[in-house]
């Protein structure tokens, strides 16, 4: 982020707006409906600041800005079409810790001002942080059109009653709450205009809640795809966004993270091949202990939980001690791997089978149904194959399977940071020790690797 996404209490504050034009009319404007003392500088102003001057809703100084003008100001805008004076408001304004906006100069500004959408008390701002203004607006007018009038109405309902909730409900009790609050017909009756109805049927949510014995929360077993936030389900989104606390693994990519709910718990349980920092069973046993707190939990695994990814476990112990969830599959790390290669799984001229396995068995073996592997026209993925690939490579060649067969490692797949190298079952694992490869990599072998060249269609960010 270049710019930290705030709302700014002005209510009573001194600001100072230079400049008399339209542009600084609209910034007057945006000032006292935030409840500012709103003073402008300017020798000239337009009709409008003049019958705001006349009504005394803000005051005038009709002269050329002054260093004096900054004094005692809580926040300062510049918009004039002087470029000099812009400057010079700008450098004084952030040398006396001011903040300070210059219309259409980011490179001069403190703080910027956003697109708003507003349905006070609620308020929605839309920045591109100075890049594209017109951007900006395009995606307000959009969210405009899709967020009703009503909902500052139901915002001000919401507020007469958190005191009594807050006295009530716990704080993971709340949450719930207020969700099946704004997202069911407690809803639908006040943006109708059934208040009456509305807050009698708040009320009596308030009395069961609190008297219910029922205090078991739920866990979310999601997977989290490839790595690329946009390849998440809309289901995962939403339950992302309604977890309590977070147990996530070391394959669950940064980005994917920043899209949990900003205030909830995040606790890492990720494993490497031979380092387990937090046993298999103490995430069966913490992800109990959680839920019988009450709590909300969510799992999120990378590419899907089914698949090489324990969720089997998790939920079985889950069932064994009666606690509800969910289970929400994700784009598996190799169907996520093999779209963005440009690698298919099958072809009808390369494979018409495709089989998954792991590299890395119990007790650190790698003791794999080789006569199966090594069958022709199929497709080969091998999943934590890393730190074995020289030895799957020459098991492989031992039982059958040509050393001249194509075979690809793909590094972090879907994300900026992919990699690709290509090369045989006999001089992959030679290209893949030169080449310092990391974790995070999945195994392609079969003749369906020759079409990397011709199909691949992602470059990413690192290679651009």
């Amino acid at each position: 982020m270049n710019f930290l996404p705030i709302f700014l209490n002005i209510r009573d504050q001194a600001c100072l707006v230079v400049g008399g034009g339209a542009i600084a009319t609209r910034k007057v404007e945006l000032l006292l409906r935030a409840n500012a003392f709103v003073t402008v500088v300017a020798p000239q102003l337009t009709e409008q600041l003049t019958q705001w001057v006349s009504e005394k809703r803000i005051t005038h100084r009709a002269d050329n800005f002054a260093p004096t003008d900054l004094q005692h100001c809580r926040l300062v805008i510049a918009a004039t079409n002087d470029k000099t004076v812009n400057e010079q408001v700008s450098m004084l304004a952030q040398a006396q810790g001011t903040p300070v906006n210059v219309v259409d100069q980011p490179q001069l500004c403190s703080f910027i001002m956003p697109s708003i959408i507003d349905r006070s008390p609620i308020q929605i701002a839309v920045s591109t942080g100075g890049a594209s203004p017109v951007l900006a607006r395009l995606l307000r007018a959009r969210l405009e059109s899709m967020i009703p009038a009503a909902y500052g109405k139901l915002a001000t309902f919401v507020a007469g009653f958190r005191d009594k909730v807050k006295q009530r409900l716990s704080s993971n009790e709340r949450r719930g709450f207020w969700e099946t609050v704004l997202q069911g017909p407690i809803a639908e009756m006040l943006l109708s205009g059934h208040t009456s109805e509305a807050t009698k049927a708040l009320e009596d949510l308030i009395e069961k809640t609190a008297a219910s014995v029922e205090k078991t929360g739920e866990v979310y077993l999601v997977g989290d795809g490839p790595g690329d936030p946009d390849l998440l389900t809309f289901r995962a989104l939403r339950l992302m966004q309604q977890a309590d606390v977070v147990l996530y693994d070391r394959l669950v990519s940064p980005d994917v993270l920043d899209l949990v709910r900003r205030d909830a718990e995040l606790i890492f349980v990720g494993k490497e091949p031979t380092v387990h920092p937090v046993p298999q069973e103490k995430i069966n046993q913490l992800l109990i202990r959680l839920a019988k707190e009450g709590r909300r939990v969510l799992r999120l695994k990378g590419g899907d939980p089914f698949m090489f990814g324990r969720g089997g476990e998790e939920i079985e112990t889950l069932m064994d001690e009666g606690i509800p969830f969910q289970v929400v599959p994700g784009i598996t790390a190799a169907t996520g791997t093999s779209a963005y290669a440009g690698i298919p799984l099958t072809h009808r001229d390369y494979a018409q089978s495709c089989i998954f396995v792991t590299g890395h068995l119990k007790n650190d073996s790698t003791n794999l149904n080789w006569n199966v592997l090594a069958q022709p026209h199929q497709t080969v993925v091998i999943y934590m194959g890393l730190r074995s690939l020289a030895v799957i490579a020459r098991e492989l060649i031992q039982h059958g399977m040509p050393a001249e067969k194509p075979a690809a490692l793909v590094q972090k797949a879907t994300t900026a940071d992919q990699r690709v190298l290509v090369g045989t079952l006999e001089t992959l694992p030679g290209i893949v020790e030169a080449a310092d490869i990391k974790l995070s990599s999945i195994i392609i072998i079969g003749d369906v690797v020759k079409l990397h060249n011709k199909l691949a269609w992602f470059t990413p960010l690192s290679q651009r």
